[in-house]
């Protein structure tokens, strides 16, 4: 008999997502979550615990178009019966929408966070009076006047490699000398209907980051901020609280580049 392990593949999915019910993408005891979900499901197919890693944590409440994550597996099924079989066993709310695996060019140490090269994210706000009620859980239903053209005026200033220390939720691994500078490839508002979108890509981003850009562009709509607030909370060692933050239910992650 031998006494050789049976050969293991690293894979990666991309997920799609509703976080609505969702405590975020990190694994925590008691509370569902899209990485405790993936990691049960994974588990029944392998027949012991498999864990995933993710390009990033999303928060409660956000959504993801293009979440990726990676996993190894010593189970021979193929990428294409792997996707199949992870949407039998994922709840309806999260589908993998795309599998690959050594076969496909996905690399024994492929790492989704530490390899990634940007990750796009999306804001969405409902501008009409009514927000329907299959929109509402997508959203941030905001009905009032904004100077939308003076917010997409504005949102480019974020561009450029920044610290964006005035823009992060208060987290013990930004504590000590931790780097909180991130380079913003673009960032741009625009109108899609009834909804106005605010669509950022970049290096990485820190907790809340986008959230509480869109709150700060929000205040510059109400005419409450200008481009000196915004280039202030861009200076390091500004001491200007993050915030105001805009709810997590507008937030999609929209894709991850390798």
């Amino acid at each position: 008999m031998s006494d050789e392990l049976p050969p293991t593949r690293r894979l990666r999915i991309t997920v799609s997502y509703d976080g609505t019910n969702y405590h975020g993408w990190q694994a925590q005891p008691g509370l569902p979550t899209i990485q405790g979900s993936i990691e049960t499901a994974l588990t029944e197919i392998e027949g012991c615990v498999v864990r995933v890693e993710g390009s990033g944590r999303t928060d409660a409440g956000v959504h993801a178009l293009g979440q990726v994550a990676a996993f190894t597996l010593t189970n021979p099924i193929p990428a294409e019966n792997l996707r199949k079989a992870l949407n039998r066993l994922l709840p309806r709310d999260i589908r993998v929408t795309d599998a690959a695996g050594p076969e496909q060019g996905v690399a024994a140490d492929f790492h989704p966070r530490f390899q990634a090269k940007a990750k796009t994210y999306e804001y969405r706000i409902w501008r009409a009076d009514v927000c329907p009620p299959f929109e509402r859980l997508y959203v941030k239903h905001h009905p009032f006047p904004l100077n939308e053209a003076r917010m997409a005026e504005l949102a480019p200033v974020l561009v450029g490699d920044h610290d964006f220390r005035a823009f992060a939720a208060a987290d013990e691994k930004y504590h000590g000398p931790v780097s909180m500078v991130r380079t913003i490839y673009s960032s741009v508002c625009e109108r899609r209907g009834e909804v106005f979108v605010y669509r950022v890509r970049g290096s990485g981003f820190l907790k809340h980051m986008v959230r509480n850009i869109v709150g700060v562009l929000i205040e510059v709509g109400k005419g409450n901020f200008g481009r000196e607030e915004i280039e202030a909370r861009l200076t390091p060692g500004c001491g200007i609280a993050p915030g105001p933050s805009a709810p997590a239910r507008g937030l999609f992650l929209v894709s991850v580049e390798y």
